[in-house]
Protein backbone atom coordinates (compact mmCIF):
# COMPACT_ATOMS: atom_id res chain seq x y z
CA UNK A 1 0.00 0.00 0.00
CA UNK A 2 1.56 3.04 -1.20
CA UNK A 3 1.68 6.01 2.24
CA UNK A 4 -0.12 9.18 1.92
CA UNK A 5 2.04 12.63 3.14
CA UNK A 6 -0.36 15.84 3.54
CA UNK A 7 1.08 18.95 3.09
CA UNK A 8 -0.35 21.98 4.09
CA UNK A 9 0.55 25.24 3.25
CA UNK A 10 -1.34 28.57 5.23
CA UNK A 11 -2.18 31.85 4.34
CA UNK A 12 -0.86 33.83 1.06
CA UNK A 13 1.34 30.87 -0.19
CA UNK A 14 -0.98 30.87 -3.17
CA UNK A 15 1.37 34.14 -4.02
CA UNK A 16 4.69 32.53 -4.17
CA UNK A 17 6.43 33.25 -7.22
CA UNK A 18 4.72 36.84 -7.29
CA UNK A 19 4.41 38.91 -3.81
CA UNK A 20 7.55 39.96 -3.10
CA UNK A 21 9.89 37.42 -5.27
CA UNK A 22 12.77 39.47 -3.88
CA UNK A 23 11.92 37.83 -0.74
CA UNK A 24 10.18 34.59 -1.51
CA UNK A 25 11.59 33.50 -4.40
CA UNK A 26 10.36 33.11 -8.19
CA UNK A 27 9.13 29.90 -7.92
CA UNK A 28 4.80 29.60 -7.33
CA UNK A 29 3.20 27.49 -5.09
CA UNK A 30 2.10 25.02 -8.25
CA UNK A 31 5.78 24.44 -9.31
CA UNK A 32 6.06 23.47 -5.63
CA UNK A 33 3.33 21.00 -5.98
CA UNK A 34 4.73 19.50 -9.06
CA UNK A 35 8.69 19.10 -7.23
CA UNK A 36 6.67 17.58 -4.37
CA UNK A 37 4.39 15.29 -6.21
CA UNK A 38 7.48 14.30 -8.44
CA UNK A 39 9.91 13.76 -5.81
CA UNK A 40 6.88 11.78 -3.75
CA UNK A 41 6.22 9.82 -6.79
CA UNK A 42 10.01 8.43 -6.57
CA UNK A 43 9.52 7.45 -2.95
CA UNK A 44 6.41 5.90 -3.61
CA UNK A 45 4.53 8.39 -1.29
CA UNK A 46 1.27 9.92 -2.65
CA UNK A 47 1.09 13.44 -2.11
CA UNK A 48 -1.50 15.05 -1.07
CA UNK A 49 -1.11 18.89 -1.37
CA UNK A 50 -3.16 21.83 -0.22
CA UNK A 51 -3.24 25.33 0.51
CA UNK A 52 -5.92 27.87 2.40
CA UNK A 53 -6.21 31.49 4.08
CA UNK A 54 -8.39 29.80 6.58
CA UNK A 55 -7.47 28.93 9.49
CA UNK A 56 -10.77 26.23 10.85
CA UNK A 57 -9.63 24.74 7.28
CA UNK A 58 -6.39 24.24 8.11
CA UNK A 59 -6.96 23.05 11.18
CA UNK A 60 -9.71 20.30 9.67
CA UNK A 61 -7.06 18.90 7.38
CA UNK A 62 -4.52 18.32 10.45
CA UNK A 63 -7.61 16.31 12.09
CA UNK A 64 -8.22 14.36 8.81
CA UNK A 65 -4.43 13.28 9.16
CA UNK A 66 -5.03 11.47 12.12
CA UNK A 67 -6.69 8.47 10.14
CA UNK A 68 -6.58 9.14 6.78
CA UNK A 69 -2.12 10.06 6.61
CA UNK A 70 0.81 8.55 7.01
CA UNK A 71 2.68 12.02 7.62
CA UNK A 72 1.95 15.80 7.45
CA UNK A 73 4.36 18.54 6.01
CA UNK A 74 3.21 22.08 7.14
CA UNK A 75 4.28 25.43 6.15
CA UNK A 76 1.75 27.75 8.48
CA UNK A 77 2.56 30.60 6.82
CA UNK A 78 1.68 33.86 9.53
CA UNK A 79 -0.30 30.63 11.59
CA UNK A 80 3.20 29.68 12.73
CA UNK A 81 3.87 32.42 15.15
CA UNK A 82 -0.18 33.25 15.84
CA UNK A 83 -2.34 29.71 15.95
CA UNK A 84 -2.94 27.86 18.89
CA UNK A 85 -5.86 26.33 16.85
CA UNK A 86 -2.89 24.76 14.82
CA UNK A 87 -0.82 23.82 17.68
CA UNK A 88 -3.48 22.36 19.47
CA UNK A 89 -4.14 20.46 16.14
CA UNK A 90 -0.71 19.48 15.36
CA UNK A 91 -0.19 17.98 19.13
CA UNK A 92 -3.05 15.73 18.40
CA UNK A 93 -1.94 14.16 15.64
CA UNK A 94 -0.26 10.80 15.63
CA UNK A 95 1.82 10.88 12.82
CA UNK A 96 5.52 12.14 11.99
CA UNK A 97 5.10 15.85 11.60
CA UNK A 98 7.76 18.16 9.96
CA UNK A 99 6.71 22.24 9.94
CA UNK A 100 8.86 24.15 7.39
Amino acid sequence: MVKRILIINGPNLNLLGTRQPEVYGHDTLATIEAACIELGAGLKLDVDFRQSNNEGEIVDWIQEARTSHSGLIINAGAYTHTSVAILDALLAVDVPIIEV
